[in-house]
């Protein structure tokens, strides 16, 4: 990593702190077809303990925007041939692998920081690290064009 995405990353990590401070300051009382706002209850629950998520769909694009409790397990390598998959992590950091299904070579990405997962590349065998103050991971996934196996 080079100084420019160092300091990027830097910057992206405080632009996502005050992101997240502004969202939990915010009256959640707007009624708008087009606007989606941080809604305790509609992170629902997964088949997979930890883990909760909330689903907006679009046309061409899908936002997973999950919420996965520190030292959760159940994220195991896969791919998704007809879709592609960028992610940043706004809270904690998430260990993982990408690329070669058979490489055992880890990335941890921390906050701000984005993977991109083209169509058919391998992902996941995730290690989610908490943050120090609510102890839970934060990834927006975007996916291109939306998943339909949910």
């Amino acid at each position: 990593m080079n100084s420019f995405q160092v300091n990027q990353c830097v910057s992206n990590s405080q632009f996502y702190q005050a992101v997240r401070d502004d969202l939990n300051e915010m009256k959640m009382d707007v009624n708008n077809q087009y606007c989606y706002f941080f809604e305790e209850e509609e992170f629902k629950e997964t088949n997979r303990e930890g883990f909760r998520r909330r689903v907006i769909t679009g046309e061409h694009t899908q936002l997973w925007f999950w919420r996965i409790r520190g030292g959760s397990v159940g994220s195991f390598m896969h791919n998704h041939v007809e879709n592609e998959q960028m992610g940043i992590i706004m809270r904690g950091k998430l260990d993982f692998r990408i690329g070669d299904k058979e490489s055992a070579e880890r990335v941890v990405l921390g906050e701000g920081e984005v993977y991109l997962a083209p169509k058919s590349v391998w992902h996941g065998d995730s290690i989610f690290i908490g943050d120090d103050e609510l102890n839970e991971v934060w990834i927006l996934d975007v996916f291109s064009p939306p998943r339909t196996d949910i």
